[in-house]
């Protein structure tokens, strides 16, 4: 896609240096104001090891995931533009969007012109986004990429995220108080789940999806952002199976479920989906109906709008969501 360069306002500069002149001419004895000093530049080292230089803090920025649209909301810079505005609303709930925040089209394919259009000081992409997107994206504004997940260290990929984000947009005191917050987060969940004598409680965490009349489950298996979240809280995963090195994501079926034990049953769905997978797609399954924690109620739907590959803001609104599920 070809990128129209920003227009430079060239009649600008010309007339207050026009105006300067007319001032001398007529002789006028006030001293002349000091103008502010420019910011200074700033450059910053993004997870591609790439330099990327801002003029000074950004204010008008483009989040092209919901994850680091989630952290600028969450570092008080309301975005400028953002992909799949509706999707973000549905799916993410934790870090309300302000109103008139523009849509950039779909995640995995910005519209370069659209985002142009807003005049960015800065564009954040993840590394899901390829690199002929960014190579474009590049033309209109600096781009900084965070990786979007790692297996090995979610929540120390989640915090070099939320840092990096701050770092560019001057909200470092913000990100301290935000990660701060979410660990303080931690450490009360954790103490009400052993209170409630859960410490070390076998909890499975899955999402998944009917197509016809099969349902497909999605194990976050270890190295999943929620599954570190979970060894946090002093849950267990019963997850035997491997993942893949980004998300810590796994497939099934609901025979799999059978290989988890009697450990209790969480997970995410969204009704703009259509029907729950599980209370609705297995409702008639005889496999689904002899599972050990269907027949002692352990099975547990959280609330819509919970990100699981969020920020700090989804992380903190899982804690509170599945501690209350499994202590009420």
């Amino acid at each position: 896609m070809t990128v129209k360069p920003a227009t430079r306002h060239w009649a600008w500069p010309l007339l207050v240096g026009t105006a300067a002149i007319a001032l001398v001419g007529c002789g006028t004895s006030e001293a002349p104001t000091k103008e502010s000093a420019p910011a200074a530049k700033l450059t910053l080292t993004d997870s591609r090891g790439k330099k990327v230089t801002l003029h000074g803090p950004a204010k008008r920025v483009v989040g092209t995931e919901w994850n680091v649209v989630e952290s600028l909301v969450s570092l008080g810079v309301d975005p400028v533009g953002a992909a799949d505005v509706k999707g973000y609303k549905a799916y993410d709930t934790a870090a309300p969007l302000p109103s008139g925040v523009k849509d950039i089209g779909t995640r995995g394919e910005p519209s370069v012109d659209t985002v142009a259009a807003l005049k960015p000081d800065l564009i954040v992409a993840t590394d899901d986004l390829s690199d002929s997107a960014v190579k474009q994206l590049s033309k209109v504004a600096p781009v900084i990429v965070v990786r979007s997940a790692d297996a090995g260290r979610q929540i120390g990929q989640l915090t070099d995220n939320v840092n990096l984000i701050a770092r560019a947009t001057g909200t470092e005191d913000r990100a301290r108080t935000e990660l701060a917050a979410f660990r303080k987060k931690i450490t009360a969940g954790r103490k009400e789940l052993a209170a409630a004598g859960l410490d070390g409680e076998k909890v499975a965490f899955a999402d998944g999806w009917k197509e016809g009349s099969q349902v497909s489950v999605r194990p976050y298996v270890k190295g999943a952002l929620i599954t570190d979240v979970n060894t946090e809280l002093g849950l267990v995963s019963p997850w035997t199976m491997k993942g893949d090195k980004g998300y810590g994501l796994a497939a099934t079926d609901v025979e799999g479920l059978t290989r988890i034990g009697d450990a209790q049953f969480v997970y995410i769905t969204n009704t703009a989906d259509g029907e729950d997978p599980f209370a609705g797609g297995l409702k008639d399954n005889a496999v689904w109906k002899s599972l050990p924690f269907v027949k002692k109620g352990g099975v547990h739907r959280l609330p819509d709008g919970i990100w699981m590959f969020g920020g700090t803001a989804s992380m903190t609104q899982y804690i509170d969501a599945v501690v209350h599920a499994l202590t009420k």
